[in-house]
Order: structure tokens, then C-alpha cells, then sequence
């Protein structure tokens, strides 16, 4: 088998040899003889030899008084456009208003106490060595070709429908050569865990670190899609005709046929459709096995990334989002307050209301539910024990009843359930909670992505609670705040609050979000408030208000109680955060901040930041090259949608491979000395 697999490899690399000569080389040439490049020396380096670099020389870019000068000018800025923005409620962000030093400006190296080697950071982000010293001149040519299709719009268009007719006329050994040396190749790192190894190990080299994520998705029809989140999302409690709790049902938090197929106007987000619970089964070993992948191949520095939607059904997310929201209403009517966790609220207060309201607290099922309550000596955490539904300890049916004020008996907030559900949900804990010791066994971190509005607030619930089981030592689970919504600022601190006064480890992943377009055609046409932010600029007001909170909080803290990932390609999100961390005295050394982007993308700002000694993670997806095809049609899609981005990695890497050709170092083999923080 390891021979076939070399020899498959090997033709791999012929194929893309044949592009190289026959479509790139010829540019080469011409471009070589236009800047008289006909040195003998260089000549024999670029035809007859290698030349080998180390990566290692980085260019200094800037002025030491300008920079000084156009960072305090640039924090003033910072700070009227804050005051501005908490008046007006948003803020417009951009490269001046909210970076402290100059774009081109240059962090110098740190943190050489730990004897690695580091590179000074240019926050221009401009650098195409720095970018690019870890891929060959044959990677940056076929970089450079995939940029160039995903500006096309009609090939972006009909990108599904060409790779399906690319599989029929090419068949499936020529069609895996051709994706393999030009989309899969790019994108994504391997078929399975042993062939990955190599290509994690290289990006370690250049201080890149990993998330993995087994990017197999099911390529089902519109239709199909839509039957199976119908049945999914329906209760058979509500088909047997039993009757919801009330008539004012919360329509958000309920499916709607139009929305059925979750993919639709999504492109940068995986979905997952509810078949079996087998299917479940299967999903949770393939997460193990993601991470047992990220265990043996980072040295315990990666993450394994996951979907809760892949592990049980969705309807319970959606019941368990209502109950939320129908408990905050519950808690503003007895207390007339809002955001439980800020109040110095205690048992006792409801105790007083249930008296005013002439309902006899000796009722036994009162009392036991005023004793359920989780709380401290600063006052009400929850109305309900969580933690015993995270442990299965609780019926769903049993843990949401609250006392009616009018009758005093205890009434559900959640909608009916089957004894089928109920058992549906104890899987869909029980699976979490082996991934979850699966992580802390083989001491690897679990990022739980983020997903719709109406999944949202059952996944950041359940995901907290896992962090307050499991994350008693170091951040293992961590929970993904979207940033484009409404509330996304006032989760995180209700979530910070929760951590520290429960005293366990807090982590964060940052993303403006990838459910956009969808929530707001949704909102407008079921009918209920639109959760987004009305504009890009207000999102990265938030965005930046709630970094800055985190980085607060963890400068208050101190310590590692408080983990935060910038997973943005925004280079002016990367300077905001870089230059916050410098005015709070925080450094890569602190192993508190660190930043994400994905494969085969925003390299310009992933390698230098690495390369600096931050902390820097690529989401890396692996699977066949067959069963990835959804994956690739969407990166296609998504760089497609940010031309502006893709055209300076264009010119970049176009920089880069002209600076390669003068140099003589067309051959170049990368290797780097960058150990990851």
C-alpha cells in the first residue's frame, strides 16, 4: 500500500511538473530576459542548481519617530472613536482609526528569552518573504493559479458542476491528479491523519500551529436536505397532537420550511443534517479520531474543532434556545430586572414575590425548585442545575417548570417531549461529554463553532457548562461568539462573569460570524427581530469592544484564567489586537491571545505573526479527495466574495516568485527554525 501511495504521489508531482513547464516556465523566461537577467551566476543557480535559504532575514520596514508619532496620533483616534461610538452605537473602523501604529509600522522581535527564533512583525502585512517562506516556488504557482480561477465568476458560479463533469470525463484517477495540483492541494492538507503529519510538521517549522477539522461533507440535494431537517426538527410529541405549552410561541426557535436547508446563502460554514442517531455515533468517533490526529502530530499545541449540530438532533437545540429565552422572561417578570447573572438577586427575593403574589412557598415542588437555583454569595448564576443536564442527571420536562404567579403549580416552559427526545438528548450529552474527556485525557483543546440563532443559544449554554466540568486546570472546551449579532458583546460578558465567579478557565474564539445573509432574510420573512448588526463597520465596533473586554479581563486576572483566538482575516483586526496587547503589557509569551485563519488563506498575516512568536493556528481540514469537493466548492465561493483580499494575495505572491527568479533561488526548499508558541 505504501508503495502505491509513493507512486500516486509521484505522479502527482509529474502532473504538476507538466503545468510548471508547459504554462508557467515560459512566463518565467520572458519575465527573466525583460529585467536582463543575465548574470552567469544567477543563471547557473536558477537552471542548474539549488539554492537554499533559511528563512530566517526579514526586512525592516518604517521609522522609529514616525512610528512612535503616528501611534499616539492613531491611539488618540482610538479613543475619541470609542467615546463617539458608545453615543451613537457603532462605530466606522478602519486602518487609521484603530491601529496604534503606522501600517507600516514594525513590531520589533520578543520574547527571545525562550531561545527560539523570531523575525520583527511589519504590520503592513506587506512582507511577501515573510509570507511565503514556507512554500516552494511550485506551491506559489499553484497559489497563485487558484487566486486567479476564484476570480472568475463564472467558474465560481458553476464551480459544483464543473468538478462533477471534471470527475465524469476525466475519471476518478486523473480528476484526484488534477484537484490534488490545484484546489484539494491548496486548501486542504491530506487524505487522512499519517499523510497531514508532514504538512502540519512544516507549518510548525515556520511557527504555524493547527486546528484540524475532517472536512467530509454529504453532498445532498436542495430537496433532501430540506425533508430531513423537517422530520429533524419536528417534535413527534407535537405530530401526536399533544399540546405546546402555550399559544405564544417564541417563532424564532421554530423550523420553517423555507429555511429548511440550512446551506442556503452560506459559504464560509459546514452543515450538518440530522439522519440517525447512528449517524451521530459516527460522527462523535470521527471527532475522536480528530483528536487523537491533533494529539499526535502537534505535540499537544492544536485544537480539534466541532459542530453540536453533527451530534444529536437539532430540535432539541432549538427547544432548549426557546427555553432559554422564555426563562429570561420569567426572571424580568418577577424581578423586573434583566440579565440574571448581573442582579444581586438570591432565592430569597423570589421567595418574597411568590408571598406578595399570595402563592404558599410550603408547596413541596416550590421549594424544591427555590433550591435548585445555582448561586453565590453575590447572588442568582442561574434559575436552573445545568450542570445536571450536562451530567443527565434531570428529565428535560422534569428541569424546566417554573411556578406560575397566578396559581402557584409548577408549569413547563419547554415544549412536549417523547420519551424517545429525552433519551435523544441524554446521546447527544453523553457524546459530548466523551469528547470532552477525550480532550483532557490526551490534552488536546476543543473549539465548539458557532451556529444559527435559533441553535445559538442552547450551544453556548451546554458549551459553558462543559467548560465549567472540564476546565478546571487549563482552557480544554472553548466557545465561539459571532460577533456580527446584537447580543454578541453582552454574551461574552455574562459568559467572563460566570467563569470567574465559578472559578474555571474561560476560552474564547472571536469571528465576526458566517450566518449573515441567512439570519436577516429569515428574521424578515418569519417575521421577528432581525438579531444582526445593521452594518460592517458596527460588527467591527463589537468585534473590537468585546476583544478589548477579554484582554482586559485577562490583564485583571492574570494568569492563563482567560484564553481569547482572533479568528479573523481582517489585517486591521490583527494590528488593533496586536498594538491592544502592547498597551495592556501583554505579550506572546503570555499564551493568552492567539490568532486563526484558514488554509490557503491570508498567509501574509498567518507566517510573519508566527514567525514574530505569537501564537498563530490554521484551521487545516483533511478527507478524501472525493468527499471534500463541498469544502472546496465553498472556499471557491468565499474567495470569490472578498476579490479585494484575494487581489493582494495575488500581487504578493506574484512579489515573491519575481523576487525569487533575480535572487537565483527559484529551487528554494523551505525550512524554518520557528519554534510555535
Amino acid at each position: 500500500m505504501c508503495t502505491l501511495q509513493r507512486a500516486a504521489a509521484c505522479a502527482g508531482n509529474m502532473a504538476f511538473n507538466r503545468v510548471w513547464l508547459t504554462l508557467v516556465a515560459p512566463k518565467i523566461v520572458q519575465y527573466a530576459t525583460k529585467v536582463r537577467f543575465v548574470s552567469t551566476q544567477s543563471s547557473r543557480s536558477l537552471y542548474g542548481g539549488v539554492c537554499l535559504s533559511d528563512g530566517r532575514k526579514s526586512v525592516a520596514v518604517g521609522n522609529e519617530k514616525e512610528k512612535s508619532s503616528s501611534s499616539l496620533m492613531s491611539n488618540r483616534r482610538w479613543k475619541s472613536s470609542e467615546t463617539t461610538a458608545q453615543t451613537i452605537g457603532c462605530a466606522v473602523t478602519n486602518g487609521t482609526t484603530t491601529t496604534t501604529a503606522s501600517s507600516s509600522g514594525e513590531v520589533k522581535e520578543s520574547d527571545k528569552d525562550d531561545g527560539a527564533h523570531r523575525d520583527p512583525l511589519d504590520l503592513s502585512f506587506e512582507n511577501a518573504e515573510a509570507a511565503y517562506k514556507s512554500k516552494t516556488s511550485l506551491e506559489i504557482v499553484r497559489a497563485l493559479l487558484v487566486f486567479s480561477l476564484c476570480s472568475a465568476p463564472y467558474l465560481v458560479e458553476h464551480n459544483a458542476q464543473l468538478m462533477k463533469l471534471g470527475r465524469r470525463i476525466l475519471g476518478r484517477r486523473l480528476f484526484r491528479l488534477l484537484m490534488k495540483c490545484s484546489f484539494y492541494g491548496h486548501f486542504v492538507a491530506g487524505e487522512d491523519q499519517h499523510e497531514i503529519r508532514p504538512y502540519i510538521e512544516k507549518m510548525r517549522q515556520f511557527g504555524v500551529k493547527t486546528i484540524l477539522d475532517y472536512s467530509v461533507e454529504e453532498d445532498i440535494s436542495h430537496q433532501k436536505a430540506e425533508q430531513l431537517e423537517m422530520e429533524a426538527c419536528t417534535s413527534a410529541a407535537e405530530t401526536q397532537g399533544e399540546p405546546s405549552v402555550d399559544d405564544a410561541t417564541l417563532e424564532q426557535y421554530h423550523v420553517h420550511r423555507s429555511f429548511a436547508d440550512r446551506r442556503e446563502a452560506v459559504v464560509a460554514a459546514r452543515t450538518y443534517f440530522y439522519l440517525n442517531e447512528a449517524q451521530c455515533e459516527k460522527n462523535m468517533e470521527i471527532f475522536l479520531n480528530c483528536i487523537d490526529a491533533v494529539s499526535g502530530s502537534t505535540k499537544s499545541t492544536g485544537f480539534a474543532a466541532i459542530k453540536m449540530t453533527a451530534l444529536g438532533r437539532p430540535q432539541l437545540l432549538m427547544q432548549l434556545s426557546e427555553v432559554i429565552a422564555r426563562a429570561r422572561r420569567y426572571f424580568e417578570e418577577v424581578t423586573g430586572h434583566q440579565g440574571i447573572i448581573f442582579q444581586d438577586i438570591k432565592p430569597s427575593y423570589f421567595e418574597k414575590r411568590f408571598h406578595e403574589a399570595q402563592i404558599l412557598t410550603e408547596n413541596p415542588d416550590v421549594n424544591k425548585w427555590l433550591s435548585q437555583m445555582t448561586y453565590d454569595q453575590k447572588g442568582l448564576i442561574h434559575l436552573f442545575s445545568w450542570s445536571g443536564l450536562i451530567d443527565c442527571n434531570m428529565l428535560l420536562s422534569d428541569l424546566f417548570q417554573v411556578p406560575n404567579l397566578q396559581t402557584g403549580k409548577m408549569e413547563p416552559i419547554i415544549t412536549a417531549l417523547t420519551e424517545e427526545e429525552e433519551e435523544m438528548f441524554r446521546n447527544m450529552m453523553r457524546r459530548l461529554r466523551t469528547i470532552a474527556n477525550r480532550a483532557t485525557e490526551k490534552n488536546v483543546r476543543v473549539m465548539i463553532d458557532a451556529e444559527q440563532t435559533y441553535f445559538q443559544p442552547a450551544i453556548s449554554r451546554i458549551t459553558m457548562e462543559l467548560m465549567r466540568k472540564y476546565n478546571r486546570e487549563k482552557a480544554i472546551i472553548f466557545n465561539t461568539y459571532q460577533c456580527y449579532l446584537k447580543r454578541a458583546d453582552m454574551n461574552v460578558l455574562l459568559d467572563l462573569e460566570q467563569a470567574e465567579r465559578q472559578n474555571f478557565y474561560f476560552g474564547a474564539k472571536l469571528v465576526r460570524g458566517a450566518y449573515l445573509e441567512q439570519e436577516r432574510m429569515r428574521a424578515a420573512t418569519v417575521g421577528y427581530d432581525d438579531p444582526t448588526l445593521p452594518s460592517y463597520e458596527s460588527t467591527n465596533f463589537i468585534y473590537e469592544r468585546t476583544l478589548t473586554e477579554c484582554l482586559r479581563t485577562i490583564k485583571r486576572r492574570g494568569g492563563q484564567k482567560v484564553a481569547v483566538m482572533v479568528a479573523s482575516h481582517n489585517e486591521d483586526t490583527v494590528r488593533f489586537t496586536v498594538n491592544k496587547m502592547k498597551e495592556l503589557g501583554l505579550g506572546p509569551k503570555d499564551r493568552v491571545v492567539c490568532f486563526g485563519q484558514l488554509l490557503g488563506m491570508c498567509d501574509q498575516v498567518s507566517f510573519p505573526l508566527g514567525q514574530a512568536g505569537y501564537s498563530v493556528y490554521k484551521y487545516v481540514p483533511y478527507g478524501p479527495v472525493e468527499e471534500v469537493l463541498p469544502y472546496l466548492s465553498r472556499r471557491a465561493q468565499e474567495n470569490s466574495g472578498i476579490l479585494k483580499k484575494v487581489r493582494k494575495e495575488r500581487r504578493l505572491l506574484w512579489k515573491e516568485l519575481k523576487r525569487r527568479i533575480l535572487k537565483g533561488q527559484l529551487f528554494y526548499t523551505p525550512k524554518g527554525n520557528y519554534e510555535p508558541v
